[in-house]
């Protein structure tokens, strides 16, 4: 059995800290056990973190590191790394740290190792490892070691040499050179970049263990240090751990990762309904085994791999993490406090199901003068909800909204189980109209919520009896359709079905038609001002407003065609004649007949491209008809055709989702609702051009004047015709 000891025998935890040396009894046969880490196979530079292996296993059998030591900080292991019969050490001595130079000795604390990789057909890579590979009481040669991989797995290969020596076979680097101490600043460098490559890596224990070196050094930490600590820290103590570089959370509840569950599933804690059997044949929402329902929504899907953490680990990660959000908040480190740093402390208090310190940390950003984020929301709003207190996960969404911050999809669905399987219908209605004006189409997880939400008992208790029909209409006519916000209406059992939606916008299973919510006149103005601003701050503010001037004179348009998005379809180069049959396509739809704009970088327009006749003849064409803008060198065309399509009010031909960092600044409530209703999606095959024009209904949830509901479902790459809709009907749903 394999026990972490120390000379000291200092207590559990700080056993690991000091002296981190991997023994094995002496009856029994030592294994082989590489360097253990919290990630899977890497490629590439991954593989150059190979084991460091000692140059002598053998130590008397008088020695304290022969005997068994007392328990220690928790193991970490991979069954991946674990191989054969002999005794590897892990090395995690910082790379900083100054070598003695001298003549052949005993190995030191804080001597460096040097890695080789030699892949067959490639070059040779070099990699240095951290740490002591030496037993307590050898006094053996330092001998350096280069590692090869072949194809009999990773062997050693000695060098011969001695000393510190870089450079094997030359003597530019001898073992005799002294080197010069770098300045503290260089040391604190050094430091971040191990930091944030033990971040990149998921390496926890690597990331303590560089820490309490750089204690033991002396080394003053700043805050990127504190940051990539605590959240390293922070994320094993919520069981996983997500490789980020720089120790980067991610944005809102999603960040938490997939350790947190919620008991129980919402389908039990509905106590059932009069068709349970039907249901668990029919529904969506799946009992997930003996396994308590996921709080991440899972329809949200991680950007990483999670690397799981074990409990015994997880705790020790929180103990440490207290102990170093302390360090960083006392008077002689005198370093700043972030966002990120207080995020991490309620992520750590989410993982003892503190709730309340969660709450508070965040309540104390704004005294310290930092501006929340979404994520700094996630803990206390993942406890509250976790620990089933529904009003008290309310109230952080309240102060969410006081701060500016708008919850997204995995927030509403955070509060959306716990209302249902808190049986809270007000909850349920008002989050429904929160996912219609923040969502408008809801993930798998969020439907199978509604679903069960709908099935049960207690949805068919709420309600009302009686209405005014008038009052109901007039409500949906001032909110421009779609909704009125009177609450459930009717009572009895809910029929849910999945249902699509025909070409004239009536359900399918149902028969009731959908409404097209209208565009506020004024919003669209105010939207095409806000554009304009931004493209003029991301712009040459000469370029665009030259752009402007243009339009005023030859517009407006009808349709405006993204030719760099029309041109590349299905090619690699673009190509004009494809921008000259979708535009000459949409053109013939239109009464007047009048050629839409044409929007193009003008590097498309120069060169090697107008030597071709049919290209210049068609760029001639479009000029005569004062349809194509080209765009200045070092600008963004997705300005110009955006902003042209706004002012136009006009319908805009394209397959881009607009989805990249261009259009996230654009206002969410207003961009999706134009966007559903100007978007032109085509294929083209053999110049002959299909359209996917804006459906004759909006694709967002809608409430009916009964009472009824139909719930869209996000599903990507298919026709509108193809969607996936929940249609909420119940026969008691009539006006008195």
């Amino acid at each position: 059995m394999a026990y972490l000891s120390s000379l000291h025998h200092a207590p559990y935890p700080r056993l690991l800290l000091h002296h981190r040396y991997l023994f094995f009894s002496a009856s029994s046969p030592p294994p082989v056990v590489t360097t253990r880490r919290l990630v899977p196979t890497l490629a590439c530079h991954g593989r150059d973190l190979l084991d460091v292996m000692p140059y002598r296993d053998s130590r008397p059998s008088g020695t304290e590191g022969s005997r068994a030591g007392p328990g220690g900080a928790p193991r970490v292991t991979n069954s991946s790394t674990v191989r054969g019969n002999a005794t590897a050490q892990e090395a995690h001595m910082p790379m900083w740290r100054e070598r003695t130079p001298g003549t052949p000795r005993t190995w030191k604390k804080g001597d460096r190792v040097m890695l080789q990789e030699h892949a067959e057909g490639e070059s040779q890579e070099k990699s240095w490892r951290r740490g002591l590979t030496r037993s307590l009481e050898s006094k053996g040669p330092m001998v350096r070691k280069s590692w090869t991989r072949d194809g009999n797995g990773m062997r050693a290969k000695e060098s011969g040499k001695v000393g510190n020596s870089r450079d094997e076979g030359t003597g530019r680097r001898n073992a005799c050179k002294k080197m010069k101490k770098p300045p503290d600043g260089e040391y604190a460098g050094k430091l971040r970049v191990e930091l944030d490559m033990c971040s990149k890596r998921g390496d926890v224990m690597g990331a303590i263990t560089l820490y309490d070196s750089a204690v033991e050094e002396g080394i003053k930490l700043g805050q990127h240090h504190y940051n990539v600590l605590l959240y390293l820290c922070s994320s094993a103590s919520l069981g996983f751990v997500q490789p980020a570089k720089s120790g980067n959370m991610g944005s809102g509840i999603a960040s938490i990762g997939p350790a947190q569950k919620l008991d129980p599933s919402p389908s039990r804690s509905l106590g059932g309904s009069e068709g349970d059997n039907a249901y668990a044949s029919e529904s969506h929402v799946q009992d997930q085994g003996k396994n308590k329902a996921d709080l991440i929504p899972g329809g949200l899907k991680a950007q990483t791999v999670s690397i799981p953490v074990e409990d015994e680990l997880g705790d020790y990660a929180r103990a440490r993490g207290f102990e170093i959000f302390d360090k960083m908040c006392s008077e002689k480190e005198r370093v700043q406090m972030s966002e990120a740093a207080l995020t991490a402390k309620a992520r750590m208090a989410l993982s003892m199901g503190d709730s309340d310190m969660a709450f508070e940390i965040v309540k104390q950003m704004k005294g310290l003068g930092l501006k929340p984020k979404l994520r700094s929301y996630g803990p206390a709003l993942t406890a509250f909800c976790n620990s089933g207190n529904v009003e008290k996960a309310f109230e952080v969404e309240a102060h969410m909204l006081e701060s500016g911050i708008t919850p997204e999809e995995a927030e509403l669905e955070t509060l959306l189980r716990a209302s249902v399987v808190g049986r809270r219908g007000d909850k349920v209605y008002y989050l429904l109209h929160k996912f219609r004006t923040a969502v408008r189409q809801v993930s798998h997880s969020t439907a199978e919520l509604f679903e069960a939400w709908f099935r049960s008992p207690t949805a068919s208790k709420v309600g009302k009896r009686k209405w005014d029909a008038g009052a109901i209409a007039k409500a949906i006519e001032n909110n421009g359709g779609g909704w009125h916000g009177f609450g459930w209406l009717g009572r009895g059992k809910w029929t849910v079905a999945h249902s699509n939606i025909n070409e004239n916008g009536v359900c399918l299973a149902c028969g009731e038609k959908l409404a097209i919510i209208d565009l506020d006149p004024k919003e669209t103005e105010d939207f095409a001002t806000f554009v304009a601003k931004l493209a003029i701050k991301r712009e040459r503010k000469s370029n665009f407003e030259n752009f402007q001037k243009w339009l005023e004179k030859h517009g407006p348009f009808e349709a405006v065609v993204d030719a760099a998005n029309v041109g590349l379809f299905s090619h690699k180069h673009l190509s004009l004649s494809k921008v000259n049959s979708v535009a000459d396509a949409i053109r013939l739809r239109f009464t007047s007949k009048k050629w839409p704009l044409i929007v193009l970088h003008n590097k498309h327009l120069i060169g090697e491209r107008m030597k071709k006749l049919n290209d210049h003849k068609l760029v001639q064409k479009w000029k005569q008809e004062n349809s194509i803008y080209a765009t200045p060198t070092g600008s963004n065309d997705d300005w110009y055709w955006l902003y042209a399509a706004i002012r136009c009010k006009c319908l805009i031909i394209t397959n881009d989702e607009m989805r990249d960092h261009t259009f996230q600044i654009l206002e969410r409530n207003f961009f999706p609702k134009w966007k559903e209703r100007h978007q032109v999606h085509f294929t083209l095959e053999d110049r002959c051009v299909t359209f996917q024009m804006p459906p004759p209904y909006s694709v967002v949830i809608q409430e009916s004047d009964k009472g009824h509901w139909h719930i869209p479902v996000s599903e990507e790459g298919l026709l509108e015709k193809d969607r996936t809709w929940l249609c909420v009907t119940r026969q008691n749903s009539q006006a008195q």
